[in-house]
């Protein structure tokens, strides 16, 4: 029988102990910093005039969201690909007096559209859609009125996405929870439900850029045509799930567990929307419930595919045709800006009630995800945005700056 080196033990069980104190000190340290980081983009929030110059004066983000009557926000900052902090402040629900934090739920509006977008690249990759096609081939249940406009040049899935089909309806206003919701074929063609005009083809196609969320309707219309599901649905099983975005939905009504979590929306002068929120039935265009944790969570999925990382949503190809920028116009799917390091992606999105911003770097998975529950919030998220670019010493983060 060996005898046993109880030196040796004794020395690897000393050396084992000092590398797990080592360890635990990294640890501590590095969340130290982070805290440290965190607060001062809390307490270092300048405020921005009409040229984009910053006040020489610092502020909190709570004396901003006083000033600027902004009941709750809720923030996800993000870097190499990994949540670096997410916290809520103020209100939830000011009734209630139900307070914001990192999971409570605001509607995404617009950013619902990078959503659509990711998922129809995903059938195009199936080779279920061509980005280029008339989408009156696939089209079955409804299809673009043809005009003057469509002679030439007709509506595709890549020009909807880049917002350059000639398609009209900018946007939506939603509807009263006691309101007569209408179909996805009512509110494309039109009825006597809707609170839209209906969607039609009102400049040439490929022309130039006109924003239109109801080109995303049509989208919406093309996806569930040919993958012969629900649009919900499908966006879950394609996208929410896949990146673990546990908090989110285009369903309505919402399951009970988010329910309970989400957010009233208030108006400019901080009143409550009726009902608490707009329903919106125009899902690709406005549909989405989430918060900034989850968002991020698909900025970062979104950014690996760009850079052909593990984990990604979609093949490099697709996502670098999506950061591409179409002439007259921005990216297809996604909004796009500045150049080399500070090359990023990014969109905003506002509902009744609801206004909100995501952005990332598309070289380095980094960024930050912003929402609030009123109409007043975009200058606070341009504020919060440019302290969290300046404390972290990254690059410009608005939009065109």
């Amino acid at each position: 029988m060996k005898k046993i080196n109880f030196g040796l033990i004794i020395i690897l069980i000393t050396l084992s102990s000092c590398q797990s104190k080592k360890n635990k000190e990294i640890t501590n340290h590095s969340t130290f910093t982070e805290t440290n980081t965190q607060q001062r983009v809390e307490n270092n929030i300048y405020k921005i005039d009409q040229n984009g110059k910053s006040d020489s004066l610092a502020t909190t983000i709570e004396s901003r969201m006083k000033e600027l009557n902004v009941p709750g926000v809720s923030i996800a900052v993000f870097d190499n690909n990994k949540i670096l902090w997410a916290k809520g402040y103020g209100k939830k629900n000011k009734e209630a007096g139900t307070e914001v934090n990192e999971n409570t739920i605001f509607q995404a509006a617009s950013i619902s559209k990078p959503f659509a977008s990711v998922a129809t690249f995903k059938l195009i990759e199936e080779g279920k859609i061509s980005l280029n096609e008339n989408v009156n081939l696939k089209l079955k249940r409804w299809h673009v009125p043809n005009n003057d406009f469509t002679k030439t040049e007709k509506v595709t899935p890549g020009r909807i996405m880049s917002h350059t089909s000639g398609l009209s309806t900018s946007g939506f206003q939603g509807y009263k929870k006691n309101d007569s919701i209408p179909s996805l074929i009512d509110i494309l063609q039109g009825s006597k439900i809707t609170n839209s005009e209906p969607v039609r083809v009102v400049q040439k196609p490929g022309e130039s850029e006109l924003y239109s969320g109801g080109g995303m309707e049509v989208l919406q219309m093309l996806l569930e045509d040919v993958s012969q599901k629900e649009f919900s649905l499908l966006l879950d099983n394609l996208i929410l799930k896949p990146v673990k975005m546990n908090n989110s939905s285009f369903v309505y009504p919402l399951p009970k567990k988010l329910d309970n979590l989400t957010a009233n929306g208030y108006d400019e002068n901080g009143e409550v929307i009726d009902g608490g929120y707009h329903i919106y039935p125009e899902k690709a265009a406005a549909g989405l419930w989430s918060n900034p944790t989850d968002l991020a969570l698909f900025m970062i999925a979104l950014g690996k595919s760009y850079r052909g990382e593990d984990n990604g949503l979609l093949k490099q190809e697709s996502a670098k045709t999506m950061m591409t920028r179409v002439p007259n116009a921005g990216g297809i799917g996604i909004g796009i800006d500045g150049e080399g390091n500070a090359f990023r992606f990014r969109h905003t999105g506002g509902n009744a009630g609801f206004v909100c911003y995501a952005v990332s770097f598309a070289d380095i998975g980094r960024g930050a995800v912003i929402m609030t529950n009123s109409d007043n919030g975009f200058p606070l998220i341009h504020e919060i945005t440019r302290a969290i670019s300046k404390e972290y010493n990254w690059p410009a983060m608005w939009m065109r700056e």
